[in-house]
């Protein structure tokens, strides 16, 4: 059972739609055990990285998604989902993370011509072979986002352009991250969550 994990942060119809669309049985759960218990574990998000992490801490969600992913079982982490997987978040006040990747969640610099928030779609860079990257290279995405994981290249996987070099895709072991929303992002957008399946399935 694949399970995304309901911490009301938003966005959890779209990418339990995206599931279905692909033939995955999903789960939206609060629940300890069937975190536990889950092949795969969906983090979605949209929203600020200190209101997010606060929520899993009152649901006690920070220690059940540890456990799971100390044990072996696959993360995903979505948009903002993605940006609470580093160790600290700067969005407002200073936030510590899941820590499950290092680096530090950091605003955006708007210009003239790269306002803020990054919305709309971007093509990708893919930097470094991972199981979700196949078939990337030059793809284009949809992005919603005014935050950037700032995390040591070697945890990057893919980047797109937007005034810096925008992480869109970073992993650590059974951790990955992407940073626009696959669930609005057309066939590619599927095709990494197939891609992620198959991971939690293996």
């Amino acid at each position: 059972m694949i399970i995304v994990i309901d911490y009301d942060a938003g966005n959890t119809a779209n990418v339990l739609r995206a599931l279905q669309k692909i033939g995955v049985q999903a789960e939206l759960s609060s629940n300890r055990d069937k975190i536990l218990a889950a092949d795969g574990l969906i983090l979605p998000g949209v929203g600020a990285y200190p209101a997010a992490m606060a929520e899993l801490q009152q649901r006690g969600l920070v220690s059940a998604i540890k456990e799971a992913v100390a044990k072996g079982t696959p993360l995903l982490g979505i948009c903002l989902g993605m940006q609470v997987l580093t160790e600290i978040g700067l969005e407002h006040q200073e936030t510590q993370g899941l820590g499950f990747i290092p680096g530090v969640c950091r605003e955006i610099q708007a210009t003239k011509t790269m306002p803020v928030p990054h919305m709309g779609w971007n093509d990708l860079t893919v930097k470094q072979d991972s199981p979700l990257t196949a078939g990337l290279a030059g793809k284009s995405v949809y992005f919603v986002h005014s935050y950037f994981t700032d995390v040591p290249k070697e945890y990057i996987d893919v980047t797109a352009d937007y005034g810096i070099e925008v992480p869109a895709m970073i992993h650590k072991d059974n951790v990955y991250g992407a940073q626009f929303h696959p669930e609005k992002s057309g066939d590619v957008g599927l095709g990494i969550l197939e891609k992620f399946i198959a991971l939690c399935v293996d």
